[in-house]
């Protein structure tokens, strides 16, 4: 049996805890996904299937401030920018899917960057 890649076992555990974490209209979903280089953050509905926030370290509004920062340091910015745009929808709460990866890094900076930007979770 051939050994999964890092990516396969990451989708794996990904449909593991997507089976429990569901996006409500009053607690949405905030999905993460990291690339080598970037980081994505959506928070998403899932009763209706629609995108209700998004931010990256690629936004145009970010852009220019992540350059020449850390990972780390980008993953609180942005992180911090979309807990900014979720308040302005009126959302305060969602439930965390972190996507497969484990919580650390900059998962978990991207994380405390939205608590301290006013998102509870």
């Amino acid at each position: 049996m051939a050994k999964k890649s890092k990516n396969q076992a990451r989708l794996h555990r990904h449909a593991r805890v997507r089976k429990k974490v569901f996006g409500t209209p009053e607690r949405p979903r905030m999905n993460v996904f990291r690339s080598i280089s970037e980081i994505y953050v959506q928070i998403i509905d899932d009763h209706s299937g629609k995108t209700l926030v998004s931010a990256s370290s690629i936004d145009t509004v970010l852009r220019d401030q992540v350059k020449g920062k850390s990972k780390l340091e980008q993953a609180h910015m942005v992180g911090e920018e979309v807990a900014k745009r979720a308040k302005a929808n009126g959302i305060t709460t969602v439930v965390m899917d972190r996507g497969g990866y484990i919580y650390t890094g900059r998962v978990k900076m991207l994380a405390e960057g939205a608590r301290k930007g006013g998102l509870e979770f």
